[in-house]
């Protein structure tokens, strides 16, 4: 009897931990239980019970959890918060609380779902329940109610290989110069730039996974396909649209969010803004574009306090397999609209692996590989990007040169890279010498060989003044087929 007794009691405590917790994120977030010199009570208990009557576990005898109504400015029901105890996963309630925005009004399209310490945000109109660190403030939601995405006519936009070029320079087939020989010349000096078959494959390949209901896409594309360009005919289509009101284009270099910005500016500017972040902190809301590092917006977790999880519709993260690792996915995950990630090599760990086994003998190593699977993250199979263009569909198309492959090999680097690995006798503290095994995992990361460095350096810098094709490339003379730019 006293076992069920502390049990009873165990589960009451963490309700009411769960309770404290939730009520606090609603109060940091500016909802209030009580009429204050900020404004009106905004929080509405379900049944119309009042706090105090609740206890400290809020619980109610009638129909268990007390849901949380919350109301907009002007009083009308705006989001279903549904509440659980620490020891269960919010996402058990998900059904639940869809029932009851449906009975709470029509214009109820947001639920938020936690047990105090896992939050979820669920816009009924775009998808699934998303991952959140704090609680929507008030008027980010109202503001987010007035956005409202329209899958169809995103699918529906008519993407063809001028859909940048068109914003450059609206009317450049009205020149002249586009109908004779100039045409080429015209394209250079004016700097329009067209989409290539492969990248309007891209493109409709979104627009067919929105089509489905997805709101995560993963592009899969060789390193030279442009990829920068792609995006920007992706950021266009969904601001052009109406799919997003503003993006966020991630990456984890300063080079690459310099030139993020600028090709942004290049091919987008008549029709949309771009900022970099660290240059209009005071007025980025200004801009339709934001470029930023992670490493900006990371450290102490500033993003929290920057930005609110609707600040941005679409989020662009550029080389995902990296930007999205450590802090760069809390960032990631941190803001609620549509993800896509662009790589060259996406990370795959979960490939292999009996996904059901594993659940069962180890979850938390499931957990921790899925978290770092590429592919999971953006909502693909293990292995099925959205579209996937490597380095031979480049190759074969013409747009890539196939890599050259020098065999540079040295005895060392021959050992290093055999089973036995390459063994070294040194003489340590003690006067006995001691053997140690190096394997190819361990070559620039525990061994170091300055001479075969040399003898890497030295073949390649031999054999790219030699080889022709190296040599065109370095005097410009090889380009891409006639109207297609990178």
């Amino acid at each position: 009897m006293l076992e069920v007794s502390l049990r009873i009691f165990a589960s009451m405590e963490k309700e009411a931990r769960a309770r404290i917790k939730i009520n606090k994120l609603l109060e940091e977030s500016g909802w209030r239980f009580f009429d204050s010199p900020a404004g009106k009570a905004n929080i509405d208990l379900e049944g119309n019970v009042k706090i105090e009557a609740l206890g400290d576990d809020f619980e109610s005898t009638k129909n268990g959890y007390m849901d949380y109504l919350l109301n907009d400015s002007a009083g009308f029901p705006l989001c279903v918060l549904e509440a659980k105890s620490e020891s269960k996963d919010p996402l058990d309630g998900k059904e639940q609380a869809r029932r009851y925005a449906r009975s709470a009004g029509k214009n109820v399209r947001f639920i938020i779902l936690s047990n105090g310490n896992l939050h979820y945000f669920w816009d009924l109109e775009q998808g699934n329940p998303t991952g959140i660190s704090k609680f929507p403030k008030p008027e980010d939601l109202e503001k987010h109610r007035s956005y409202t995405p329209d899958p169809i006519k995103l699918y529906e936009e008519s993407v063809g290989d001028d859909y940048i070029a068109r914003s450059q320079k609206f009317d450049f087939d009205s020149d002249p110069r586009w109908y004779n020989d100039q045409k080429k010349d015209y394209i250079d000096q004016e700097k329009l730039r067209f989409l290539r078959p492969y990248q309007l494959d891209a493109v409709h390949a979104i627009q067919n996974a929105v089509r489905e209901g997805k709101n995560r896409f993963l592009l899969e594309m060789a390193t030279g396909t442009g990829k920068t360009l792609l995006s920007a005919a992706i950021i266009k289509m969904f601001l052009r649209t109406g799919n997003a009101r503003r993006v966020l284009f991630l990456v984890d270099r300063i080079e690459l969010e310099r030139q993020g910005a600028k090709n942004f500016r290049d091919y987008l500017s008549n029709d949309f803004q771009t900022a970099i972040f660290k240059e209009k902190r005071g007025e980025w809301k200004r801009h339709d574009i934001l470029v930023t590092t992670i490493q900006s917006i990371a450290t102490d977790n500033k993003y929290l306090k920057l930005f609110n999880p609707t600040d941005f519709d679409l989020i662009i993260s550029d080389e995902a397999h990296r930007s999205i690792s450590g802090g760069g996915r809390a960032i990631f995950e941190y803001f609620l609209g549509y993800k896509l990630g662009l790589t060259a090599t996406p990370k795959d760990y979960l490939k292999n692996v009996d996904v059901g086994t594993m659940s069962e003998e180890d979850p938390r190593e499931l957990e921790r590989r899925t978290l770092l699977s590429t592919y999971q993250t953006f909502g693909c199979e293990s292995g099925s990007p959205t579209y996937r263009y490597v380095l031979n569909d480049g190759v074969k198309d013409g747009y890539l040169i196939p890599p050259i492959v020098v065999d540079c090999r040295t005895d060392i680097t021959t050992e290093l890279l055999s089973e036995e690995g390459y063994a070294v006798e040194a003489n340590e503290i003690s006067t006995e010498e001691e053997e140690s095994v190096f394997k190819k995992t361990d070559f620039e990361k525990r061994f170091f060989s300055e001479e075969t460095n040399y003898i890497f350096a030295k073949t390649f810098l031999e054999n790219a003044l030699r080889d022709p094709i190296s040599s065109e490339i370095g005097r410009g003379s090889v380009k891409a087929p006639e109207i297609f730019s990178s």
